[in-house]
């Protein structure tokens, strides 16, 4: 098998807010868009979000959506600062093996910001 690209698909209600979410709040870049799906840059992936999904108000458990988007950065401190100077709000945990911002999207979804 040869892997052009790999790229990961994330299903939401909410279609256009989570769009706006994910460019503005986020930063990811918009690649591709069509009528209900979108196609944002993701590091040296994808994430593409479509629309039907569903939406939770508080975060989804692991038996409602198992998968955590997580992105590593090369600058944690300074990418945590940038994201809450757009408004987001982190809960940052420090383990032994790193450490994590954790963000809620506005369906529930968890992403995870990762020190590289």
């Amino acid at each position: 098998m040869r892997i052009k690209e790999s790229g990961f698909i994330l299903f939401l209600e909410n279609y256009e807010e989570n769009v706006k979410f994910y460019t503005e709040k986020l930063g990811l870049p918009i690649r591709e868009r069509k009528e209900g799906l979108s196609k944002l840059d993701f590091g040296g992936s994808y994430l593409m979000v479509e629309h039907q999904g569903i939406s939770n108000e508080t975060e989804k458990n692991r038996a409602q959506n198992p998968t955590v988007i997580r992105i590593e950065v090369e600058d944690f401190d300074q990418t945590i600062e940038e994201l809450e100077n757009r408004g987001l709000s982190i809960q940052v945990h420090r383990f032994n093996w790193g450490t994590i911002g954790v963000i809620i999207d506005p369906e529930g979804n968890r992403i995870e910001i990762k020190d590289y």
